[in-house]
């Protein structure tokens, strides 16, 4: 191995594999010159003819074309092994797959803290709702929905309240209408996740009678508090997911605190232990933690 003029045999190989000399030394970054420099070294030290001399294209000999083919399949062996090794997730590396509207409301923004209380974390974040997927390379889930599920490990997170939401450009000119018999002349945005419906709030603040069968549902909660920040209509927000948007002034609350509480809203859902990553079990627990303080 000491001996292997590696750099020679690279440029050997790449001279094959694109039949000529300057587009290897276009991918190796180096001058036509150096590259058929090291091809003439690299036949003297084999002391066997690799090219034909007085052609106008490349033209390997049996034994160059035979050394060449070799030659490419190795490198590129070496070239997966070192992939391999840099891409395998390290002990600090943990994969949560979340919700879109959950990542977008209520995680990203906290991201930044769990980068400055754990510096060495690192944290990639997969946006999916599929509970098959703990068994795709994923340490953790957070879930939204009716936990535990069989076959995993869950547990409570945080738990939720429904309020209506609105833009104060749409409620501008509307404060007389702050008693929920109102919302039955309004335009309502729904949310397809049925755990968030009108029906449940209205079942306990009313109106009794509000008009919900035949309206259009949004495929998210984002989406769904998308629409009543641009003005669109009064939506009924999880409140974890609006605490950014309450807080900044892009939505109100213009029926106060009448609100309707979901239990275990929120499960951190993770694969059995048996199957779980031991090198990397401290860096879940790490976040783990940290989510549950998040959630406190």
């Amino acid at each position: 191995m000491k001996s292997l003029p590696l750099n020679a045999l690279r440029a050997f190989a790449l001279v094959h594999a694109h039949a000529g000399v300057r587009a290897a030394a276009r991918e190796l970054g180096i001058s036509h010159s150096s590259v058929s420099r090291q091809l003439a070294e690299l036949e003297a030290w084999m002391g066997v003819p690799l090219f034909e001399r007085g052609t106008r294209t490349w033209t390997p000999t049996p034994q160059g074309a035979a050394l060449a083919e070799r030659l490419i399949l190795q490198l590129q062996d070496m070239a997966d092994a070192i992939a391999t090794v840099r891409e395998a997730p390290s002990v600090f590396s943990v994969t949560l797959s979340v919700a879109p509207s959950f990542a977008a409301r209520w995680l990203l923004p906290r991201l930044p803290a769990l980068e400055r209380a754990h510096p060495r974390i690192a944290l990639s974040v997969l946006v999916n709702q599929r509970l098959d997927v703990l068994s795709e390379g994923v340490d953790l889930a957070v879930r939204m929905g009716t936990g535990p599920w069989p076959g995993l490990e869950c547990e409570p997170l945080m738990d939720e309240v429904l309020y209506p939401v609105a833009s104060p450009r749409f409620w501008q000119g509307r404060e007389m209408d702050a008693d929920p018999a109102g919302l039955s002349s309004l335009r309502l945005l729904h949310d397809r996740d049925p755990a968030a419906s009108w029906r449940r709030w209205s079942q306990v603040h009313g109106p009794a009678a509000l008009p919900v069968a035949d309206e259009p549902r949004l495929a998210s909660s984002d989406l769904v508090l998308s629409g009543a920040e641009l003005g669109q209509g009064v939506a009924l927000a999880r409140g974890r997911l609006a605490e950014e948007a309450i807080a900044s002034g892009a939505l109100i609350r213009p029926f106060g605190e009448r609100e309707v509480r979901l239990a275990d809203a929120y499960w951190i859902v993770r694969p059995p232990r048996s199957a779980a990553n031991a090198s990397r079990r401290h860096a879940v627990a790490t976040v783990v933690a940290w989510l549950k303080a998040q959630a406190g």
